[in-house]
């Protein structure tokens, strides 16, 4: 045990939602880039939040957010994403395009939910068109 965790599980259990969150955007873009997407962007951060993966799919810009779980005791990731986030996701592709000058022919907002059991691979479940 590290000084900096020593007597701080928490301190742990933050690294590795870290980890596993690195993970699962890892797995959503390559399934993403294997289904003819076009990466764009990674992790883009504003005032207002974050996306996880900014993608195109033919002329629409597709804002990708990632859930990842270990295990579904906490819930599915589906579960995770609100009205009030899928919202929020749309305004974030709308700020992203327009600080870049960019204009799509749409904005969607995609899921990709990550669920990486204890063996064997992967299990991705890929929505798309939520907003």
């Amino acid at each position: 045990m590290t000084e900096a965790t020593a007597g701080t599980p928490s301190g742990t259990t933050a690294q590795a939602r870290q980890a596993l969150g690195a993970y699962g955007e890892a797995v959503a873009t390559r399934h993403l880039l294997d289904q003819g997407m076009v990466l764009v962007e990674r992790n883009w951060r504003c005032d207002e939040g974050e996306i996880d993966v900014l993608l195109r799919d033919g002329a629409t810009l597709v804002v990708c957010e990632v859930k990842t779980r270990s295990s579904l005791e906490a819930g599915t990731p589906h579960e995770a994403i609100t009205d009030a986030k899928l919202a929020r996701l749309k305004r974030l592709g709308e700020r992203w395009a327009t600080e870049r000058g960019v204009r799509p022919d749409g904005i969607r907002v995609d899921l990709v939910a990550v669920l990486r059991p204890r063996r064997g691979p992967a299990i991705v479940d890929h929505v798309a068109g939520l907003f």
